[in-house]
């Protein structure tokens, strides 16, 4: 594992105390941010800012579904132009919600546009530079005279904000990095701050300071790392602690955009960072509302958990991930991807048909099961039992005292508590044991029987409602006694809903996935959902931490008044050809804008170029130009197959 940072404060105020971190506050029309204000809420309306009717309807759709911030893209003047008229029409009915300019590549338009709005977005990595995707050699000296360009394009703006008492938002976005700083950085978190940083430094010499700040990626691990990093950066270098917006950008739709949305956003929330959430969902705006406030809701009460001990010594890196070593036990642990265990324990009874949801079908015709790419590794049954043949591929899990009774059958393991587990009268497996723990339980003597166990599995648990933070600290203590034991993440939750169920979970297991803790998950849901939702939660979240890839990813953006298509129908329609494509990454973009830079690692791209004309992309290439709408995901799939990453959609897997 990495060597320990100097201070475990450099993110954060507490790695196991809730505390919100203290920001100046930022005044945004008559709905100030940051300080002891609420995490608020923001969106970005779809329609095409030219249409005035239009993007008033949906911004008051949007306020009235709870957003305090709206976000209207103004691509070139004529739409920065246009935001007077659209805030005109709102105020005349009663909607004073601050507008906030989004600006891309237009330094004119921002200039318009901060006159009219209460807030202008500049992205620094295309505002003064435009992406080329060269590698440049700069002396300090050249790269000075860089910054003095940037700085002359840049001031204008500022002053005017100053002037017209606008605020601004400087937000870096992982994909759409200048080519000056993927030169002088690399494509990592570092290049994001520094992208920031250099903005930020002309503000300040202008004591120029209503400015909020992000870091944005498709990738939520990229994203976390950025923003931890940011806040180091702004500590260290002496700059004022600004107001944080947190965002997944591209997150996509339905329960993968939530889930991918909620390991980035909950990650940092959980540690007091962020101070307003925009989830970009591929859905209507209006949509990304109620799961940013059922995100930001659940900390208004957590200030007041258990006590957690102090991390004196933090032995992992925030800023860099590396994975936990351990060792192999089975299929957990070590270089093995991180299993997934589904609840039974609660059943009833249980037939071949309750493991459909779980990913395994049983064929009545042929004997055989059928074994989906979701499939759980193991199923906990308590003090059930089965009495017939389970699926090859899978392991039960009994309570110790049946599986006693058990044992003889195949692929059969025992869930053991830590205090059993010290007992030696307590008869084990040979081959594989879960021993349950918390906290309270990681004691030397268990630690030293853990060490000395090439059969031992630890399944943790907690009952905190600072969860997430409390089960850091148990890994802590496993790193700093160099216990090398394989971890499953257990998490209990009932009566939720499933959507909560998916943005609560995500943040609690996939921030700890995130910084390379864990080897298999395991959530109990009592009154949550079903079993095919809860097992594809667990998929999902190990897929948006990137530790485990089941599925197809898709890198798709939430729309704007600059995109070009419809994207929710054509996200759907490539997600309806492409699903079965394990592992590979395909980018849906509505623009240039949230072209090839901002759909960052995709292997494939499918950019809207003009009305009805689509470009493809390799990667950052360009393969093919002014593709017919109507033909374009063809030709998409025909590019993943002249490549060798197509699949015809595969017969079943079976399995005994």
């Amino acid at each position: 594992m990495n060597s320990p940072i100097e201070s475990v404060k450099q993110y954060c105020n507490s790695l196991v105390q809730y505390s919100r971190r203290k920001t100046i506050e930022v005044k945004i029309g008559d709905l100030p941010m940051g300080g002891e204000n609420p995490i608020r809420i923001q969106s970005m309306t779809t329609v095409d800012t030219m249409d005035t009717h239009g993007s008033v309807e949906q911004t008051i759709r949007m306020v009235d579904a709870g957003c305090e911030y709206v976000r209207i893209t103004a691509p070139s003047v004529k739409e920065a132009q246009n935001l007077e008229a659209i805030k005109k029409e709102l105020r005349m009915r009663g909607y004073t919600v601050p507008l906030i300019a989004d600006i891309h590549f237009t330094p004119n338009a921002a200039e318009l546009a901060a006159r009219i709005v209460e807030k202008v977005r500049i992205n620094p990595g295309n505002y003064a530079d435009k992406k080329r995707f060269e590698e440049i050699e700069y002396t300090d000296a050249s790269y000075e005279a860089e910054l003095d360009r940037i700085r002359q394009k840049f001031t204008p703006l500022v002053k005017i904000c100053k002037e017209y008492g606008t605020a601004m938002r400087i937000g870096t976005n992982h994909g759409s990095l200048s080519d000056r700083i993927m030169s002088r950085y690399g494509d990592t978190p570092l290049g994001m701050v520094e992208s920031a940083l250099e903005f930020l430094r002309i503000c300040e010499d202008l004591q120029y300071y209503d400015i909020v700040l992000s870091m944005k990626s498709s990738n939520p691990q990229v994203m976390v790392q950025a923003y931890r990093l940011l806040v180091q950066k702004l500590d260290e270098e002496g700059f004022k602690p600004y107001p944080l917006h947190l965002g997944v950008t591209e997150a996509g739709d339905g329960e993968d955009g939530r889930i991918k949305s909620s390991v980035g956003i909950g990650t940092l929330l959980e540690d007091g960072l962020g101070d307003t959430i925009r989830v970009s969902l591929t859905e209507e705006p209006e949509a990304e509302v109620p799961v940013a406030k059922t995100l930001a809701d659940r900390y208004t009460t957590r200030s007041g958990h258990a006590a957690i001990p102090e991390i004196t010594q933090y032995p992992i890196d925030p800023f860099a991930y590396a994975r936990r070593v351990t060792h192999e036990v089975m299929n957990f642990g070590h270089h093995q991807v991180p299993r997934v265990i589904a609840d039974f324990s609660a059943r009833e009874k249980i037939t071949p048909a309750s493991f459909f949801g779980v990913g395994y079908h049983y064929s009545v015709p042929l004997d055989k099961w059928n074994i989906s790419d979701l499939a759980c590794d193991y199923v906990f049954l308590g003090d059930q039992t089965i009495d017939f043949a389970i699926p090859g591929t899978l392991g039960l899990i009994y309570n110790h005292k049946t599986w006693l009774a058990q044992k003889h059958q195949d692929r059969a393991y025992p869930f053991i508590r830590s205090e059993a587990y010290l007992d030696a009268a307590t008869e084990l497996s040979p081959r594989l044991n879960f021993v349950y723990a918390c906290l309270k339980d990681i004691t030397s003597p268990l630690v030293a029987k853990l060490n000395n166990d090439a059969t031992a599995v630890l399944l943790i648990d907690t009952y905190n409602a600072h969860g997430m933070a409390e089960q850091r600290k148990l890994f802590v203590e496993l790193l700093t006694q160099g216990c090398r034991v394989p971890v499953v993440i257990g998490r209990a939750y009932e009566n939720l809903t499933p959507e909560k169920l998916q943005l609560y979970a995500a943040t609690d297991i996939g921030g700890l996935l995130i910084d390379g803790l864990g080897d298999g998950v395991f959530i109990a849901a009592t009154n949550c959902g079903g079993d095919k939702m809860v097992n594809e939660t667990a998929f999902n979240i190990l897929q948006a931490t990137r530790t485990r890839i089941s599925k197809t990813e898709y890198i798709s953006c939430p729309s704007c008044g600059r995109t070009l298509f419809d994207l929710q129908e054509t996200t759907a329609k490539i997600r309806s050809r492409t699903f079965h494509l394990k592992g590979v990454k395909i980018g849906i973009m509505g623009c240039i804008v949230n072209g090839p830079g901002e759909m960052a690692d995709a292997d494939y791209g499918y950019v809207g170029s003009g009305p009805g004309r689509i470009t493809l992309y390799r990667g950052k290439e360009v393969v093919k130009r002014n593709v017919p709408t109507a033909k374009a995901v063809d030709e998409l799939i025909e590019l993943i197959r002249e490549d060798g990453n197509w699949l015809e959609i595969p017969e079943v897997n079976h399995a005994g």
